[in-house]
């Protein structure tokens, strides 16, 4: 039978990376690259914008930035990836989260590899206040890191799952 962690690896990884890459096409296909489609007025759209830079847009405009985001990424690929082989089989919340992160990573580096940059479309704003668009990829790596985070502050208590 699997270990526990490697099936909650296996099944945020396939759920997540399937989203990231489905909604990320159904972008490319039905939204021209920057426009926009209000769903929430004066609160959220979906846009289709490229990135080419890191977490929202940073070092865009950086010589060879593409490639060091590649380097980047793969190097974060390969450290969570050996970590992971260290968690104790009956952990759950902390293969959840290198599950989230790991996903991410890899959501938006399939981007990088196949168009040359990351596919944004989830844009929120509220008045003269604008979050950087983004999509699940992010979204899986900011929510893989706040947990872990929270994990950490909150104190090394047993994480495993009840009766075991």
């Amino acid at each position: 039978m699997m270990k526990r962690k490697y099936l909650i690896l296996l099944i945020v990884f396939v759920i997540c990376l399937a989203l990231d890459q489905a909604s990320k096409l159904l972008i490319e296909r039905h939204i021209p690259l920057h426009q926009a489609i209000e769903v929430i007025p004066g609160f959220f759209a979906i846009v289709h914008v490229e990135n080419r830079g890191a977490a929202f847009g940073m070092l865009a405009g950086l010589p060879g930035a593409g490639t060091l985001f590649v380097v980047i990424s793969l190097i974060a690929i390969v450290l969570i990836c050996a970590y992971f082989r260290w968690l104790k089989d009956e952990e759950v919340w902390s293969p959840l989260c290198l599950a989230l992160v790991l996903t991410g990573a890899v959501g938006n580096l399939i981007d990088r590899f196949r168009l040359g940059s990351v596919v944004d479309f989830l844009d929120v704003y509220y008045r003269g206040w604008h979050w950087p668009a983004f999509n699940v990829a992010d979204a899986s790596i900011t929510i893989g890191v706040l947990l872990l985070a929270l994990k950490i502050l909150l104190g090394e208590k047993k994480e495993t799952a009840k009766g075991h």
